[in-house]
């Protein structure tokens, strides 16, 4: 239901969100190029994802939980 509902979104965001800051860690320190260019892939589209769960939670439980 709702309560599984919300504590999905939460837990994926911050899940996302950790996933965001391992590829900015690759931008950083990776060697091959190839890694760099998954890293920039991989923030677009958790950011985007990140984007729609937030925007899920204030539509559906009026906060984003502040993730």
């Amino acid at each position: 239901g709702d309560a599984f509902d919300a504590a999905f979104l939460s837990e994926m965001t911050m899940h996302h969100q950790g996933a965001v800051q391992m590829a900015e860690l690759a931008l950083q320190n990776a060697r091959h190029q190839e890694i760099k260019d998954l890293a920039k892939a991989i923030i677009a589209a958790q950011k985007s994802e990140i984007a729609q769960m937030r925007d899920w939670q204030a539509t559906w439980y009026g906060s984003s939980s502040g993730n």
